[in-house]
């Protein structure tokens, strides 16, 4: 009796799909699917498919990239499926492993492959980290969400709060479309009039 042909997918954050990457698998009979960084330990769905896959199943996969966080991760991954009697192929490398050791060469290339992955990574990481000490050294802010109010905003509250009589904060706030504490938050952040 053959077994199952199971679909491990992953993508970096939830907002991404994996319709390309269930598509490019074929015809499955499961399919497993993570949204979580390569790099994460938490990968609740291959934790699954590791649980589920039994000897004779295929786990296929689009590129080992999909699979392990780094070349360690990746070959314990593998040995542990094939351990199983389970076949691991995947699709982007054109390699199956199946724990036969007549095929040294799948060895080889997985090691070959998963280095090259890992090498990637580091060099993206590193572009990132490049990136984000240029646009710093521009003075550009990153991350945080974008201020509620513009500065020509708070500028024409505390204008309006100078006024005698003064609205009240709440009225200011309710002006400008947005809560007490925001509107509080914004003129914190400079002088602001007394009350």
């Amino acid at each position: 009796m053959s077994g199952q042909s199971i679909g491990y997918v992953r993508v970096s954050s939830v907002s991404q799909s994996t319709d390309r990457q269930i598509a490019e698998l074929g015809d499955v009979d499961r399919v497993f699917e993570d949204h979580a960084s390569g790099k994460n330990t938490a990968r609740p769905a291959l934790a699954e498919l590791l649980r589920f896959a039994r000897a004779g199943d295929t786990v296929r996969v689009t590129s080992l990239d999909r699979l392990g966080r780094d070349l360690r991760d990746l070959v314990q991954i593998i040995d542990q499926l094939v351990e199983q009697g389970v076949i691991v192929e995947s699709l982007k490398e054109r390699l199956t492993f199946t724990g036969d050791e007549s095929d040294p060469m799948s060895r080889l290339l997985l090691g070959v492959f998963g280095a090259i992955a890992e090498f990637e990574r580091a060099l993206i990481r590193e572009r990132q980290a490049h990136g984000i000490a240029a646009a710093r050294a521009r003075g550009v802010k990153l991350g945080g969400r974008k201020p509620a109010l513009t500065a020509e905003q708070v500028q024409g509250a505390r204008d309006l709060l100078a006024q005698t009589p003064a609205p009240s904060k709440a009225a200011v706030a309710r002006e400008l479309g947005v809560n007490r504490a925001t509107l509080y938050r914004a003129l914190a952040a400079g002088s602001a009039p007394a009350e």
